[in-house]
């Protein structure tokens, strides 16, 4: 079952290898990881996606990783309101006869051209992890050069 871990970190050295060490440890595959510096600048946000048996492991997870020196506080927010997004940058092949076509594939995902080139544009789309493999599942027929995403970054919604 796919779980949003976040954690907010004290912005240390070594801080992210004793949290991933801790899903080694347990066995958790990470499927995504995000990291980066919030509104305070020594503290951090890493959002986690893990895949896990069940809530038990999940909650086991969140307890030992609660117990890491310079962990400020890491909650499951998978099942609360939340507010996840993914970034993506799709290289496709796309001659000019095709372009058209292409660009109008594409709106409807609300996603824009950052570089065009001869043979390819590069594209660039946010949303849901689901919103960006179903954007990549609509351009892979037109070829895909390169394709980097950013993994998911997420927290709460509202006053929490």
């Amino acid at each position: 079952m796919r779980r949003i871990i976040t954690a907010t970190v004290n912005n240390n050295s070594g801080v992210l290898n004793r949290f991933s060490g801790v899903l080694t440890r347990r066995q958790v595959n990470i499927d995504s990881i995000s990291v980066g510096p919030t509104e305070q600048d020594n503290i951090s946000r890493i959002t986690i996606i893990i895949q896990v048996e069940n809530l038990n492991e999940s909650e086991q997870v969140t307890k030992q990783l609660n117990k890491q020196i310079d962990v400020i506080k890491v909650s499951d927010i998978t099942d609360e309101p939340h507010l996840e997004r993914e970034l993506a940058l799709v290289k496709v092949n796309a001659p000019s006869a095709v372009r058209a076509e292409l660009f109008s594939v594409i709106d409807p995902f609300r996603a824009n051209v950052i570089d065009v080139g001869t043979k390819t544009v590069v594209i660039q789309v946010t949303g849901t992890s689901e919103k960006i493999s179903a954007f990549v599942d609509v351009v892979s027929p037109y070829g895909i050069k390169q394709l980097a995403r950013t993994g998911v970054t997420g927290f709460n919604r509202g006053n929490n």
